[in-house]
């Protein structure tokens, strides 16, 4: 299960009791809980929180608080799940320490940048937020900007009438930039601005609370973005640095070949046994060969360090990249289907063939394309070396069709 969403009044046991229970579980007391309650019952936010509950929806239940709650706790979720699917690869390998204690991140004491230029607004969510988490006042956006993009938050916090800017031009803004990309938004948000805050979580805005804001609910959610900005930080943080030796490659530092075959045996079960979508990638540096015969082998190591970097730009948190062996990679895409698999291919075709490669100390620039085979689980018997095989085939294919091209095992 991903996500429940409980409701308080329930006959023969309330939804505070269930949500405890849950909460008191050790196998499932990862998993988000939404406490929904009626909007005259703000006591019942309090006793959820206390329960455990991660998030609250107010009925009326609308479409939009619905879907923006499920989407922003699945995704955290889904990280939640990596972790502890890494860290029993990790034991599986026998390397020590490689465990995650993923359930002491909390979302307690985060730093956040709150951007509003309103005194009355941002004094009351400051205070609201004292001695749960730091928050930082930055009115003008111009500075907001400076500061996220120097300085480390777990959450940023966006008025959208803020007076003298437009608050989703910044959010756009944020998003656009590598480094700020992994950062949560939150904003803030009048009850007649509906239009303004759906085209906002069109432009990656995470999660949104509308005025008058409720102390409880503001707590929950911001709790709820920086849990997800500290998991999806020690996934791409903490487990990498701690594994890097046993399971790394050394010249790419993506994860080697016997990660790979260790992990994705652990994900095809999980994929196949739950009924997700999982996809998967080799690719191949189309005349590699020829880069080491003319330029040596300096700068074919030069141009495997910059495909490395490259993929990693494209793919996601819960991706998993590998080098198979020369100059050959994997990507492993779980809860993928198949269109957004060959979309990210595509893009990863893309990333490599838009800029020449510099090697010798940026003396040269070598054009360097990639051809890429994808497959996917499509039957209950999927094996890892099924999807291998099939990906495989699909690569083979690519490169007697001209390479630089992505095909998949349908084609």
């Amino acid at each position: 299960i991903d996500l429940v969403l409980l409701d308080v009044m329930m006959p023969g046991m309330d939804g505070f009791e269930v949500c405890a229970r849950i909460k008191a579980n050790t196998r499932i007391h990862h998993v988000p809980v939404v406490m929904v309650t009626a909007l005259d019952q703000p006591a019942d936010r309090v006793r959820g929180l206390e329960a455990g509950a991660d998030d609250f929806l107010t009925k009326p239940v609308s479409d939009l608080a619905l879907l923006t709650r499920v989407r922003s706790l699945v995704r955290l979720k889904q990280l939640t799940d990596e972790l502890r699917l890494r860290a029993g690869t990790s034991r599986e390998l026998g390397l020590a320490g490689a465990e995650i204690a993923h359930d002491a991140i909390d979302g307690r004491n985060g730093r956040i940048l709150l951007v509003d230029d309103r005194r009355s607004s941002f004094e009351r969510i400051v205070t609201a937020m004292r001695g749960v988490h730091r928050v930082e006042v930055e009115p003008a956006p111009s500075e907001a900007l400076l500061k996220i993009g120097h300085e480390n938050f777990d959450l940023v916090i966006v008025s959208l009438d803020l007076q003298s800017f437009d608050a989703l031009r910044l959010c756009s803004q944020i998003r656009s930039v590598e480094r700020m990309r992994q950062l949560p938004i939150l904003v803030l948000s009048d009850p007649d601005e509906s239009a303004r805050l759906l085209r906002g979580l069109d432009l990656g805005v995470n999660d949104y609370l509308v005025r008058p804001l409720d102390k409880n609910e503001l707590l929950a959610r911001v709790s709820t973005q920086v849990k997800r900005k500290r998991f999806g930080d020690q996934l791409r943080d903490t487990l990498q640095q701690s594994m890097e030796l046993a399971i790394r490659d050394g010249l790419t530092g993506l994860h080697n070949r016997r990660y790979l075959e260790s992990h994705l045996a652990s994900l095809v079960r999980l994929s196949a046994s739950e009924d997700r979508g999982m996809a998967l990638l080799i690719m191949d540096i189309d005349h590699f060969k020829r880069v080491n015969d003319t330029h040596g082998h300096d700068a074919g190591d030069e141009v495997l360090r910059e495909f490395a970097r490259r993929i990693r730009k494209v793919v996601r948190g819960i991706d998993l990249c590998a080098r198979f062996g020369g100059e050959e990679f994997v990507v492993v895409m779980p809860d993928t289907d198949v269109a957004l698999a060959h979309s990210i291919a595509e893009r990863i075709r893309e990333r490599v063939a838009e800029l020449p490669f510099a090697v010798a100390d940026g003396a040269q620039q070598l054009d360097v394309t990639v051809s890429i085979g994808l497959s996917w689980l499509e039957h209950a018997d999927d094996s890892p070396e099924t999807l291998l095989q099939r990906a495989d085939q699909a690569l083979y294919a690519a490169k007697r069709n001209g390479r630089n091209r992505v095909m998949s095992e349908a084609a």
